[in-house]
């Protein structure tokens, strides 16, 4: 399953683990992924959506609306 936002694109990244020695051991860097439900009004219906929290604090500012339209 990929963890990739819908809205943001962001995605997992790799980097280091440091110790208190400084040995470096690899890692990744999770996004903070949600499957979502947002309403949309003009259609009577729900739709589902893989997003970021950053993303849904975008959405409840500028709506799904403008969204849909961006990418549709």
């Amino acid at each position: 399953m990929s963890r990739i936002c819908k809205i943001t694109g962001k995605k997992t990244i790799f980097g280091n683990k440091r110790s208190h020695s400084m040995n470096a051991v690899k890692r990744k860097f999770l996004s903070n992924i949600h499957n979502h439900r947002f309403w949309i009004s003009s259609k009577n219906k729900f739709i589902r959506l893989k997003v970021t929290s950053k993303a849904i604090r975008i959405i409840d500012k500028k709506g799904i609306e403008f969204f849909l339209k961006k990418f549709i």
